[in-house]
């Protein structure tokens, strides 16, 4: 009797385990979908600030690669706007955060529950990179790659060519080079001048003598 009452005993202990343990399966399994459900509503507030920023992308240049203006669909989705800077949502699931990494650490540039003023922020940032880069691109610009040109034979069809650029001569090449065409000239005109004055002064000095043949 009292071996039938454990066995009873250990397959209620076993029932009781088995429920616990599909008990925290469902609990897992309701957290992931809590985490899903939380992922794709911040992935949708992402895409409702990208489609908001759309046309201000359209309008940067297509040559200028510093931008990646881009959606990640990770664990925390991000609106990219350049390597160092993005968006994404807050821990409360509502407000936009426009953050920049730096060399100190990362900054907050803006943050609001609204979609309009973290857009503003992100076209002010764009325009000032835009104008930060055409100052640093002012002035003379030295091309570091060969030009690639194209010649068409009438045989074996197009043949490619490398078109060697010449040399940037800078400024202070150019005036060291007219300074020394400068001492040259100079140092000649003195030559002269001693060798005229000293043609002077042994035509005077051989005058007596010299004076008959003339």
């Amino acid at each position: 009797m009292s071996e039938m009452r454990e066995k009873i005993t250990a397959v209620d202990d076993r029932r009781k385990l088995a429920d616990a343990v599909r008990g925290a399966q469902i609990a897992a399994a309701d957290r992931g979908d809590v985490v899903v459900d939380m992922k794709e509503a911040d992935l949708a507030r992402i895409e409702i600030l990208a489609h908001d920023l759309k046309p201000v992308f359209d309008d940067v240049p297509v040559d200028d690669l510093q931008w990646d203006f881009a959606i990640s669909k990770g664990q925390q989705p991000r609106l990219w706007i350049d390597p160092t800077s993005h968006v994404m949502m807050g821990r409360d699931r509502r407000t936009y955060r426009f953050v920049r990494d730096t060399r100190l650490g990362r900054i907050v540039v803006a943050e609001s529950p609204d979609v309009q003023p973290i857009s503003d922020a992100v076209t002010n940032y764009i325009a000032e990179r835009i104008v930060e880069r055409q100052r640093l691109m002012e002035g003379e610009r030295i091309n570091l790659r060969s030009a690639v040109i194209y010649q068409e034979d009438e045989n074996s069809g197009p043949t490619e060519h490398t078109l060697v650029r010449p040399p940037v001569v800078s400024s202070t090449a150019t005036r060291r080079s007219r300074s020394v065409v400068r001492e040259l000239i100079t140092v000649l005109t003195w030559f002269a001048i001693g060798g005229l004055a000293g043609a002077g002064a042994l035509l005077a000095f051989f005058w007596d003598r010299l004076s008959p043949y003339f």
